[in-house]
């Protein structure tokens, strides 16, 4: 068990005397293809997990794994989206915050204060902190971390189901050398983003 991961929510919430205090973290914000997920998470203070981390750093049958305990585990867990059409036009920061907001918005418990993985916060009413590294360091940013990542890699399978040609499921939507060749190839589907295209089409996207 990395003990530091819930010393650190542990020290926040004795810092803000606040006891409900909510992570939140996004995946997908690279990807030329597919949703952009974001996830909440409250854990009562003694809640312990062992092994939870960044989702990165963790293989797929252990995120897999972590998901399950963290659902068991929460006291308020959301996971939300914002659509390939709300990225386009809005653009991948503006979504991800959107998915954002939709996430704790989803919560049945309102934290009194949230910590954001990363270096910028959405616009929102709650007392909150940017925390740079935040999925490394904060058990409910890394319990985020991996709601919002097993869900969207779940949602990219599913995808790759609807859509064979592009192979969604081994590079889940990000801009592999298979996932361009398949682009060149057969052209956009319509959980591509054209926006994240430009480069690929030469700007002419």
């Amino acid at each position: 068990m990395d003990r530091t991961i819930f010393d650190y929510d542990r020290d926040m919430r004795t810092y803000s005397c606040c006891s409900l205090l909510c992570g939140v973290d996004e995946a997908g914000r690279g990807p030329l293809a597919g949703d952009v997920y974001a996830a909440a998470v409250i854990f009562g203070s003694g809640v312990q997990i062992d092994g939870l981390n960044d989702s990165k750093k963790l293989s797929e049958k252990k995120r897999e794994a972590l998901y399950d305990e963290i659902v068991a585990k929460a006291d308020a867990y959301s996971v939300a989206t914002a659509s390939v059409e709300e990225i386009d036009a809005y653009n991948i920061l503006n979504a991800t915050f959107l998915a954002m907001r939709r996430a704790v918005a989803a919560l049945h418990i309102a934290p009194e204060i949230i910590l954001v993985d990363g270096n910028r916060l959405p616009d929102w009413e709650y007392p909150s902190q940017a925390v740079v590294g935040g999925d490394g360091k904060s058990a409910s940013i890394a319990a985020a971390s991996i709601l919002a990542k097993v869900s969207r890699d779940r949602y990219m399978r599913e995808m790759a189901r609807q859509y064979p040609a592009y192979q969604f499921d081994k590079h889940k939507g990000y801009g592999t050398k298979l996932h361009c060749e398949r682009i060149l190839q057969y052209g956009p589907c319509e959980i591509h983003r054209r926006t994240f295209l430009r480069k690929l089409y030469g700007g002419n996207e």
